[in-house]
């Protein structure tokens, strides 16, 4: 287990946006931490209301959105528009080529959302777009699958192999761990316990395939739990 700890991530702040990166992105570069397998980019974003990310291209890139808190509004070029809220995962695959915008949808009250960027496993293809809502229920006390390649059981479909499970956890709560090959298990917000060391809210670990990966809910701990080739 590889700890990547929540203050050692990179920072910067723009004002209407402050934002945390655990891989290199944008000004911030560090040559240990370009990403892990085909997992390019885990930014944690928080953004003023009204305020937002203007229209801008992608390309050949999976981007997933997870939205903790607030609400926000998406548009692209390929006419799509929605209002995402906790428990939304949204993916655009940006393939030849797309034009998008993400505001906070509310002015008087903070965007809470997780960028994440996946390396595509095929490039040069339509850029598509798809959201699924994922209520408490279904992730409470429990891995729930909510991006596979496959979009298998009722989770977002991606063009990578990469399986992603989210799970809620009370204190002392826990569940038996997917059956993973590389892992990053990223602790979205409260505390956890992983493999009996106490995890924070931006923690992260890193996970070889055959290595034991035990979490348990210390405190309103919400986990994002990656599995990839």
């Amino acid at each position: 287990m590889i700890i990547r700890h929540a203050n050692e991530r990179g920072y910067a702040d723009h004002g209407w946006l402050k934002s945390r990166h655990t891989f290199s992105f944008a000004d911030y570069v560090d040559p240990n931490h370009m990403g892990f397998r085909k997992l390019r980019v885990i930014n944690e974003d928080r953004v003023q209301g009204g305020q937002g990310f203007g229209t801008h291209p992608h390309r050949d890139m999976e981007i997933l959105s997870y939205v903790l808190e607030g609400e926000m509004a998406h548009r692209d070029s390929m006419g799509n528009g929605a209002v995402m809220r906790p428990g939304d995962v949204q993916r655009m695959s940006a393939g030849t080529g797309v034009l998008h915008s993400e505001f906070n949808n509310t002015p008087d009250r903070e965007l809470h959302f997780l960028q994440i960027w996946i390396e595509p496993k095929e490039r040069g293809i339509d850029p598509d777009y798809e959201q699924k809502a994922f209520p408490a229920e279904q992730r409470q006390g429990q891995w729930r699958l909510v991006v596979s390649q496959e979009g298998r059981d009722g989770s977002v479909s991606v063009n990578q192999d990469v399986n992603l499970y989210a799970g809620l956890f009370d204190a002392g709560e826990r569940a038996p761990t997917p059956a993973v090959r590389h892992a990053w298990l990223h602790v979205v917000r409260g505390e956890a316990g992983i493999n009996g060391q106490r995890f924070s809210a931006g923690d992260a670990a890193a996970f070889e395939p055959g290595e034991t990966i035990e979490a348990v809910g210390v405190e309103d701990a919400e986990l994002l739990l990656f599995d990839l080739a």
